[in-house]
């Protein structure tokens, strides 16, 4: 299956000038909501993950809130294991594990999130993490639009990192953007303008 025909068929992959939550610019966006809304494009991304993984031998899956908490709910569910989920603090950077999860000792965790860009959502859920005794045996994403390869570790062990869809897309700073200095219109997708 032509997984860019996929997400070009469902509006995930747009083409414009883009604001992204980073602050940076882009001439790409992937409206991860357009899978997310839809129960069979998050199994069979999730099911492209749980194959990855399976011989992994997991026992948790934890994504970040938002999107990371459907697809944590469906890799977890496919792989017949327990779900849980980072959040994001008030007032203070970061995520931490609450609602009375548990982590026991020894488990092997697979942490999950719908769209990597810069890393960050995953990068707070591993430090999240290390606040227990768990495990974390790899990272799987639905779609790793980084411009470089990011790498990630866990207690000095780096990750295997897949991802259902990759491609390399360049992002701009604002002052340095050429959709800018084009004059394309700036839009702010998923706030509702432009």
């Amino acid at each position: 299956m032509n997984i860019e025909q996929l997400l070009e068929e469902n509006q995930v992959l747009k083409n414009g000038h883009f604001l992204l939550s980073s602050g940076l610019h882009s001439a790409k966006y992937f409206e991860k909501f357009r899978i997310l809304e839809n129960p069979a494009l998050v199994e069979f991304f999730a099911g492209l993950i749980k194959e990855h993984f399976k011989e992994k031998n997991i026992h948790i899956v934890c994504g970040p809130t938002t999107g990371g908490v459907i697809i944590a709910y469906e890799v977890a569910r496919q792989l017949g294991v327990k779900c849980i989920f980072a959040e994001t603090k008030k007032e203070e950077p970061g995520r931490v594990i609450r609602r009375g999860f548990l982590i026991p000792d020894g488990a092997r965790i697979l942490v999950v999130d719908d769209v990597l860009t810069t890393g960050n959502s995953i990068s707070e859920t591993l430090n999240a993490l290390r606040s227990f005794s768990g495990i974390v045996v790899g990272i799987g994403v639905f779609i790793d639009r980084s411009e470089h390869k990011l790498e990630f570790s866990f207690n000095d062990k780096n990750l295997d990192v897949f991802a259902c869809y990759k491609t390399s897309i360049k992002n701009y700073t604002p002052e340095e953007c050429p959709l800018c200095k084009a004059g394309i219109t700036l839009e702010v997708p998923g706030r509702g303008g432009k």
